[in-house]
């Protein structure tokens, strides 16, 4: 198994669980880095004054915030220290809401938590305690020194503590136009909803692959042969400017039902198949 990346405890009340902290998402897309192209030896990038164009030591590098345009203040490891949050080693569960009540951009990144010596049984009082009243545990995590706001939840037979945002790192909507719910004609809409309904389907993340990411590994993997490779083309690109939006509807719509109709014919092909088989396994049964 994997190193935990922190160890601590879930806190909520007078109630201490031991977990730890992993990490449940990884990133798969290939990383590059920069050569030069003469001879392929990678390049390292250097700490170079803007003012004087010379390389600086790292000795001399100070920490520096921009309040206005090439206006910095500077502070010392005395002034992080003094900021510096008290350590815990605890997820402090400060609120139990419903996650309806979430708006999904608050949501980061995931991690999974797991018991800690002797907590089994806690950590799934604590599971079976969010499944039954379907709430999620607002909590806080300092991490690295830095403090988080997280959610724990259940999903499946582990607790998913996320890295949530806090409201002031979210731009409020206010920042941008945005199209009024009026602009929307009833009649589109109505049709717009039917296209929707017949394109509805179960979500299956497997059927959703990254494509690019496939495409540079079989390049990468060519390359590796000494070999070259003749990629497809992609798919048209799609106007920009929709003139009639009525029609483009319409005619999805009935692309959508027609390929509607299909699977439905196959459907019945493979219940009819499936009627037969199990007909047959019968008659087998009833012989033997």
């Amino acid at each position: 198994m994997a190193r935990p990346i922190w160890k601590g405890a879930i806190a909520f009340g007078l109630v201490n669980i031991p977990v730890e902290l992993h990490t449940a998402v990884r990133d798969s897309r290939p990383r590059f880095r920069l050569l030069h192209k003469k001879d392929k030896s990678p390049v390292s990038y250097e700490r170079v004054c803007q003012k004087e164009g010379k390389r600086v030591a790292w000795e001399d590098l100070v920490k520096g915030y921009e309040y206005a345009k090439g206006r910095f203040v500077t502070l010392t490891k005395d002034d992080f220290r003094a900021a510096a949050l008290e350590k815990s080693k605890a997820v402090e569960i400060q609120d139990f809401v419903d996650p309806a009540d979430v708006d999904d951009r608050y949501f980061e990144t995931p991690y999974y938590l797991l018991p800690g010596k002797g907590a089994a049984s806690a950590y799934a009082l604590l599971r079976e305690a969010l499944v039954k009243t379907g709430r999620i545990g607002i909590a806080k995590i300092i991490l690295r020194d830095t403090e988080h706001l997280c959610a724990v939840e259940p999903i499946e037979n582990a607790l998913v503590l996320t890295m949530m945002r806090f409201e002031e790192e979210l731009v409020d909507t206010s920042a941008f136009e945005f199209p009024k719910r009026t602009e929307a004609r009833a009649k589109e809409v109505d049709i717009a909803v039917q296209l929707v309904e017949h394109l509805a389907g179960d979500w299956n993340p497997e059927q959703y692959k990254d494509e690019y990411r496939e495409n540079i590994m079989a390049i990468v993997k060519a390359r590796m042969k000494g070999e070259e490779i003749e990629m497809p083309a992609g798919s048209p690109e799609r106007p920009s400017n929709v003139i009639d939006l009525m029609e483009r509807l319409q005619e999805s719509l009935s692309t959508a039902r027609a390929k509607g109709k299909g699977q439905r014919a196959q459907g019945r092909k493979g219940n009819r198949a499936k009627g037969k088989v199990r007909k047959a396994g019968k008659k087998r049964a009833k012989v033997a």
